[in-house]
């Protein structure tokens, strides 16, 4: 079932109210040890890293992998958990009034294969940042997980 069935049934039962929903996000670097953020359609000029929720029956290893390759045409395998990301100041209200916390998974990942390519659909805009460079204006919880992802040295952040 993809996440949009099984979010609209529980939105049947629970309205509008908080949702906790599991996500997986990936840090992908290039060969100079930039990292890729993307800009969302419709996200008011905001950058965040690639990834997405996790659909029923499938693992959060699994669910980046996919979202990866849907949004940018990149292939990747994930190799280590930057760290976990669920703060109750990175909850979202949707235009429809739907509240959603996430608990975020950021995941290292290596690049095994395709080409960088958004798919002008939800993801319009693609770039590298390094760890001197101004960064573009970046949603809350990813603003985090690019700074963690500059800093990581295998120890798991918990924000």
């Amino acid at each position: 079932m993809p996440i949009s069935e099984y979010v609209a049934r529980l939105r049947a039962c629970v309205g509008h109210e908080r949702l906790l929903l599991s996500a997986a996000a990936a840090c992908i670097r290039d060969d100079q040890g930039r990292v890729l953020v993307l800009r969302r359609q419709g996200e008011q000029e905001l950058w965040s890293v690639p990834g997405g929720s996790m659909d029923p029956d499938e693992r959060l290893d699994e669910a980046v992998v996919r979202e990866v390759r849907e949004e940018t045409g990149l292939e990747v395998v994930p190799v280590a958990l930057i760290g976990v990301y669920s703060a109750p100041e990175y909850a979202f209200v949707y235009p429809n009034g739907d509240l959603v916390q996430p608990v975020t998974a950021f995941f290292e990942c290596r690049i095994v294969g395709g080409t960088l390519a958004p798919d002008m659909e939800e993801i319009v805009e693609a770039r590298w940042v390094g760890a001197g460079d101004r960064l573009p204006p970046l949603l809350k919880c990813c603003e985090a997980k690019v700074r963690d992802a500059f800093a990581f040295r295998g120890q798991a952040f918990f924000r």
